[in-house]
């Protein structure tokens, strides 16, 4: 079975579904993360060179390990070429 495919049978379940809509927002942040170190053509060894940390660090931030400072964040997207930009949202899951 592919990740995929499974992914798609675990979320029929209410509770996991409820549960992965609670991290949403975290997956989301460690897409983006990959997103813009990828799109600047950066290994992770690269980015934390550039940033003056260890490849450990970027690899746990990349994976949601950790808690990380919004100077990090700004670091990490600035050495990528990005800007940080805080946005706030309607959270449906409380509003409902």
């Amino acid at each position: 079975m592919s990740l995929k495919a499974l992914k798609q049978k675990a979320l029929q379940n209410d509770m996991v579904r409820i549960e992965y809509e609670k991290l949403a927002g975290e997956f989301d942040l460690m897409n983006q993360l990959i997103t813009m170190r990828t799109s600047a053509g950066l290994t992770q060894e690269q980015l934390a060179k550039r940033i003056g940390t260890a490849k450990g660090n970027i690899s746990r931030l990349e994976r949601g390990k950790g808690n990380p400072s919004w100077a990090t964040l700004e670091k990490y997207a600035n050495a990528c070429g990005y800007q940080v930009k805080l946005q706030t949202v309607l959270d449906k899951l409380s509003s409902a």
